[in-house]
């Protein structure tokens, strides 16, 4: 007799005191006997009635029910009295409908409301409201049912413009939200699915081209179309799986869609959904005339429901979409932990590396620079390291390129320029008999940009005392070489004023010879990979070798002094010496230190290798 619709809300339950709005009690002042005839003056008025009404005992038995209620459920008024008014209007169905119900027929509550789906005796699914108050100064209650379909229609169709794209028609982010967060709280409890979801998340590669090239019209229609073929995956997708029909497609703004696979059943079912879309793609749109041709970067997300959140499985597709775009576009990427849990280190170490070096969280290591002839220590280079609170000591290989992204470099290249002329100050007074050792410092291009790196040198010298010629500064190959302007003016500057300038990393950035000799620039500093084919003597490469020899005596032509890092044997340094290298660095002679082992080697006649 009543149906109960699987898919609608939760049903309105109200719970008002209002009593001075509920009708004349359909009996007279008579004693009431429990039967129809009961009803007194009001008969008339209750059977003439288009709403549908009943009155219920306090067990919620029918008294008496007009023709109005009958004609809804399909019986005649006389035969349903003594049946059950719950069962008739579906009132037993949701545990808290019918908890309210009861609260009104045992007199704890004045008023409740709800909205329920009947089906008419015609066949017909109606939507109703019911109503069940108490009768004043009675025990019985009255039941009244109001057809409100055409007003649940009109909701409906409210709601489905509210929660819809108007473009794809697809659904908006606030019905996807909606879904997402109900698909989370029933796969965490329900054993019947595989407790798991999954979500490609996707953008189209180079949209914004189309919308200020051929106009937002096209725009939408591409959109559109998009948002068909999207639809079209889908609906292949889940009629190929387990979960038949529980795909989501959705845009949530801008060229964004979602795709949210509902009881997914592991990374390999996503996998495929993901290469299906791409493929989709990948085939022109024609639009009005126009020929388009697009790609899209997805970022794929797969895990179990128990534990997730709508916030964390956004964020995890928001990132996975940033690598897929980052790898190269027009590609799936799917989610991965140890790379998640790098970009969340890499994050908070960003976040921290200005107030790191106001926390004296940094310390200096040094590493010799070796003279090939006489093995013995001319310089060496001053080595950043962050001894980080919760991930011990980091390298800089670790935060150094953060530090150039935020800005940091300028003050922590300033404090290791500060730091280092001290050090090489202190061992030039303690070792005033000796030839001092100069000290070599790393310095980023960004520190010549944001900062007035030449004031920031001269600065430090005066106040260390420490000679111009026993600092020198190494700047990458790719920096010195397009040093043009500022740059280079500051190069020529300190080189002025008796600071050596080295490249770092020589040979494997632009290697642009002839802009060589133009630049102020004193020491070339071979990168390790040219030093690592001299590392066999049984099968030496002979084309490392032949490069490096050209390389040593181009820059002793123009003057300057060749430094080999990387050097790990005595085999290599022997076969650096005979090309002409001037220098070396390298584990042969020692690994980074502390500064109080720099003084064990200037004690021991700088002399660090055999």
């Amino acid at each position: 007799m009543t149906e109960r619709d699987s898919t609608t809300s939760d049903s309105a339950i109200e719970d008002a005191r209002c009593g001075h709005h509920a009708p004349p009690p359909p009996c007279d002042n008579a004693p009431c006997d429990g039967t129809a005839a009961s009803l007194g003056d009001y008969r008339a008025a209750f059977y003439a009635g288009r709403l549908p009404m009943a009155v219920l005992n306090r067990d919620g038995l029918v008294l008496a029910a007009n023709p109005a209620f009958g004609e809804l459920v399909g019986t005649d008024p006389d035969q349903l009295v003594a049946a059950t008014a719950a069962d008739l209007t579906d009132l037993g169905a949701d545990p808290r409908v019918w908890t309210a119900y009861r609260e009104v027929l045992c007199g704890r509550s004045d008023r409740f409301r709800c909205t329920r789906r009947l089906k008419h005796s015609e066949g017909q699914s109606v939507w109703v409201e019911v109503t069940v108050e108490p009768l004043t100064g009675e025990e019985r209650v009255l039941l009244t049912v109001a057809d409100i379909s055409d007003r649940h229609d009109l909701l409906a169709r409210l709601r489905h413009l509210q929660m819809h794209d108007p473009v794809t028609r697809l659904p908006n982010r606030a019905l996807f939200f909606e879904r997402l967060s109900a698909t989370l709280e029933t796969a965490a409890v329900e054993a019947s699915g595989t407790g798991r979801i999954g979500l490609c998340y996707l953008d189209l590669d180079g949209f914004k081209a189309v919308n200020d090239t051929l106009g937002h019209r096209v725009g939408d229609r591409l959109l559109s179309a998009v948002a068909q073929r999207l639809t079209r995956c889908a609906e292949s997708a889940a009629d190929r799986g387990p979960g038949r029909g529980r795909h989501l497609v959705a845009r949530l703004g801008g060229d964004e869609f979602a795709l949210l696979v509902e009881d997914s059943t592991g990374t390999d079912q996503l996998a495929e959904l993901a290469q299906s879309v791409l493929d989709a793609l990948q085939r022109p749109f024609d639009l009005a005339g126009q020929r388009l041709s697009v790609s899209a970067s997805i970022g794929v997300v797969e895990r179990t429901a128990n534990g997730t959140t709508a916030t964390g499985l956004m964020q995890a597709a928001d990132t996975t979409l940033f690598w897929a775009k980052e790898d190269g576009k027009a590609r799936w990427t799917l989610f991965d932990p140890e790379r998640n849990a790098h970009r969340m280190t890499r994050q908070a170490l960003s976040s921290t590396l200005r107030p790191a070096v106001d926390r004296g969280e940094f310390t200096l290591e040094y590493q010799p620079l070796v003279g090939l002839d006489d093995g013995r220590a001319q310089g060496v280079e001053a080595l950043v390291r962050w001894r980080h609170p919760q991930f011990g000591v980091l390298s800089p290989n670790r935060f150094i390129a953060l530090a150039e992204e935020n800005g940091a470099i300028v003050e922590l290249g300033r404090w290791v320029l500060e730091r280092a002329c001290h050090q090489a100050r202190a061992w030039q007074l303690a070792h005033p008999g000796g030839q001092p050792l100069f000290v070599s410092v790393n310095v980023a291009v960004r520190q010549v940009w944001d900062s007035d790196l030449v004031a920031d040198v001269a600065g430090i010298l005066a106040e260390t005392g420490l000679p111009p010629r026993l600092l020198q500064l190494e700047l990458t190959e790719s920096a010195v070489m397009g040093s043009a302007g500022r740059p280079l003016q500051a190069l020529q500057a300190l080189s002025d004023m008796g600071v050596r300038i080295a490249i770092d990393d020589f040979g494997t950035g632009y290697s642009n010879l002839a802009y060589l000799s133009r630049l102020p620039v004193s020491v070339l500093k071979l990168d390790g990979s040219f030093v690592r084919g001299f590392r066999s003597q049984e099968h030496p490469n002979p084309a490392d070798e032949m490069i490096v020899e050209a390389l040593v005596a181009l820059a002793h032509r123009l003057g300057l002094t060749v430094t080999a890092e990387c050097v790990e044997s005595a085999e290599q340094a022997e076969r650096l010496r005979r090309i002409g290298c001037d220098t070396g660095q390298g584990w042969l002679y020692s690994r980074p230190v502390a500064p109080d082992r720099v003084e064990a080697l200037l004690d021991a006649g700088r002399r660090t290798g055999g």
